[in-house]
């Protein structure tokens, strides 16, 4: 069986193994020994020829396991809410994900390099089948199941998935293309009961071998298929390879989510996104075990109810996530197992940030990263955290703010993030827009992969986020990042969360412009006296001149379905009204 060692040099898997030995008698990692400059030191990967993370990774976490040499904590722990529960150790996702493996190459006539999309929510088969898919080296294109038929549509024809796979919940909105996806071949039910002309993974499953040989697959071939969640335009498809995750978010697992074999783990994203997939790669490369709430809809709680019953000791969720917790937290709840917190998605406000402590007494992990990337910045264990920067930049990158012809900026100076990727290509970024060479090509400047984020970096190295290149405002020659002064308006009892935008200006070309959804209590409260009171909010807030002199009340924001805000549709019909 071909070994990670060589994969992951000092940070390997066989490390994890060792490791994992000496935990099993410890409550939690040691943190006085760490530093961020010892972690960037050791971090030395060298990624083999081959690799699979199924037989390089989860099999070997199945011989620990099996030699009692590892906690007695699941690999996935499943809860419905209502009572059912579902777990399996790494020995019973072997068996499982090789029958489904099975079913994947037999029934489904899937070979590798196959493409098939899979929209399940989060139900067990969701994770067995991202496994099966590695081991019939099928490319994976996961969906959130809040796709429309249009959307669905869109990626089956822009992906020429092979086959797709869903519930009972999405099958009539298929059935509604199939006929326009010449590519499609077989459609494939998670489902108790049966549909015409569906395979019926049930009765597959069931009837399926559990032996199964893993494809040889090459750390460079492809391995998932990401859209991206089109928050500046129609999704992309975004390739990563069996190394970009499967050992690339090795650092997000042990460094920033600060995991081991000992812990449960919960992040909360939606299947469709992936963010989700780092639940899988982070989680299962430390021997972890991965929660998962069924919630069809983030509840808060559900959430609370979660972590006070369940023994859960890392919690990852995005910033709105929060925003909604912090809002909604019941008078007497505590989390007694919860010792680590972790965000990304987009930036978390420090006021968030703050009530958060001083309810859990627990700092919350920002992490920045991409569909693109794995984590590109993070404010890694034991590091200083600074409210409001995205952190230190991850080992495997390196990170710079450069200007638009490509040239470096000193600390201080805002520009746009940016990766080097020349003379030497990091191993951990997304391989290409798939069968879309232009939109590849225009991500590089330089010697640098374009993140399309502006931001700019402190005289500690710390990395702060300003906005989307396209979201920055330009209001009488001050550069206005939207996201300060939102994280502003935020720490307004009246406010629910906001999005700012340019807005045309005869005189300054454009100003800041605040969309605003107000707590029920201020809803009835006169609109001009608000706004007054919450443009003096945001003068005493933060610089002056970055307060928003346009303001509009709003019942919701428009946001992509992966809950990210669409400032570009909200910016484009305000310049559409002048």
């Amino acid at each position: 069986m071909r070994c990670l060692l060589k994969a992951l040099s000092v940070v390997s898997l066989h490390a994890s193994l060792r490791r994992s030995r000496q935990l099993c008698s410890q409550s939690s990692p040691a943190q006085a020994s760490f530093s961020y400059e010892l972690m960037k030191q050791q971090y030395r990967p060298e990624v083999p020829e081959y690799f699979n993370f199924a037989s390089d990774v989860l099999d070997r976490w199945t011989e620990v396991e099996k030699e009692g040499k590892k906690p007695k904590t699941p690999a996935l722990w499943w809860v419905d809410g209502d009572g059912e529960e579902v777990k399996w150790s790494f020995e019973e996702l072997g068996v499982l994900s090789r029958k489904a493996a099975n079913v994947l190459s037999g029934a489904c006539s899937l070979q590798c390099g196959d493409r098939v999309l899979l929209l399940l929510p989060r139900i067990p088969e969701w994770w067995l089948l991202n496994v099966a898919c590695m081991r019939t080296g099928t490319v994976l294109i996961p969906g959130t199941q809040q796709l429309t038929a249009k959307d669905v549509l869109y990626r089956l024809q822009k992906s020429k998935a092979k086959g797709i796979i869903t519930d009972d919940s999405m099958a009539s909105t298929v059935e509604s293309v199939e006929a326009d996806c010449q590519s499609l071949k077989f459609k494939l039910l998670v489902s108790e009961g049966h549909r015409e002309g569906w395979l019926s993974f049930k009765d597959l499953l069931k009837n399926a071998p559990s032996d199964h040989q893993c494809a040889t697959t090459k750390s460079e071939h492809p391995m998932a298929i990401y859209f991206t969640s089109g928050t500046t335009g129609a999704p992309k498809m975004t390739e990563h390879s069996h190394c970009s995750y499967g050992v690339g978010l090795t650092v997000s697992g042990r460094y920033w989510l600060n995991l081991t074999s000992s812990d449960i783990y919960w992040n909360t994203s939606d299947t469709g996104w992936a963010k989700a997939a780092w639940s899988i790669f982070s989680a299962w490369s430390q021997g972890a075990c991965v929660f998962v709430h069924k919630m069809p809809q983030f509840s808060p709680p559900a959430v609370f109810e979660s972590l006070s019953r369940y023994p859960i000791t890392v919690f990852c969720s995005a910033p709105t996530a929060y925003r909604m917790l912090v809002q909604h937290r019941p008078p007497s709840c505590t989390f007694n197992s919860l010792r680590h917190c972790a965000s990304a998605g987009e930036p978390i406000n420090p006021e968030v940030m703050a009530e958060w402590k001083a309810w859990t007494g627990l700092d919350i992990h920002e992490g920045y990263g991409q569909t693109e990337t794995v984590l590109v910045c993070g404010n890694f264990k034991g590091m200083e955290i600074k409210p409001g920067s995205m952190g230190k930049p991850s080992p495997g990158y390196d990170v710079k703010i450069i200007d638009e012809n490509g040239n470096i900026l000193p600390p201080g100076k805002e520009g746009e993030i940016a990766i080097k990727v020349k003379p030497t290509r990091p191993l951990f970024l997304f391989t290409c827009y798939t069968d879309d060479p232009e939109k590849t090509k225009a991500t590089v400047r330089g010697d640098f992969y374009v993140t399309g984020d502006r931001g700019l970096m402190d005289e500690d190295g710390y990395f702060w986020f300003v906005g989307r290149a396209d979201d920055v405002i330009n209001s009488a020659g001050y550069r206005i990042g939207p996201f300060e002064v939102e994280s502003a308006l935020i720490e307004h009892p009246a406010v629910v969360e906001s999005a700012v935008v340019s807005s045309p200006d005869p005189i300054r070309g454009e100003v800041v412009k605040a969309f605003v959804v107000l707590t029920p209590s201020y809803i009835s409260h006169d609109p001009e006296k608000m706004m007054k009171e919450l443009q003096d909010h945001v003068k005493k807030a933060t610089a002056p001149y970055k307060y928003p002199r346009k303001m509009e009340f709003v019942r919701e924001l428009p946001k992509t379905i992966s809950g990210k805000i669409r400032r570009n549709e909200l910016r484009q019909k305000e310049w559409r009204r002048y």
